[in-house]
């Protein structure tokens, strides 16, 4: 059973930067993708960033690509989100996800992925 603990979320001012962190265990291969979503309120969970763990192939949505950076520390199992210029819209709450099929390149799909974190609050005050 793969599981994924996620850290770092708060409370910041616009324009300010954070950064997530997400833990996964229990895994037994590694040929897979990794993501994070976001779910503002109201709204449907939508793709943020991915990455091939293998590949490093990144895929971000447009609304981040030249704000936020995904990445990945292999020898500690840790998938990162660094988000810089954070806006008031950037509020939500961060899921990672990974999926157990092989990929070289990260889905954008909420299907892709099989094993979700519990999700991590962002708030960015204007």
């Amino acid at each position: 059973q793969v599981q994924l603990v996620e850290s770092g979320g708060g409370l910041v001012q616009a324009g300010d930067s954070l950064r997530l962190s997400c833990v996964s265990s229990g895994r037994t291969f590694s040929n897979y993708a990794m993501a994070w979503f976001r779910r503002a309120p109201g709204k449907e969970r939508l793709f943020v960033a991915g990455i091939g763990w293998i590949s490093g192939v990144r895929y971000y949505a447009t609304s981040v690509k030249d704000r936020f950076a995904i990445s990945r520390d292999i020898t500690k199992n840790t998938l990162y989100l660094q988000m810089r210029g954070l806006k008031p819209e950037d509020t939500a709450v961060y899921y990672c996800a990974t999926t157990i099929s092989a990929y070289d390149y990260p889905p954008a799909g909420l299907s892709d992925y099989d094993y979700w974190g519990q999700g991590s609050q962002v708030t960015v005050s204007a």
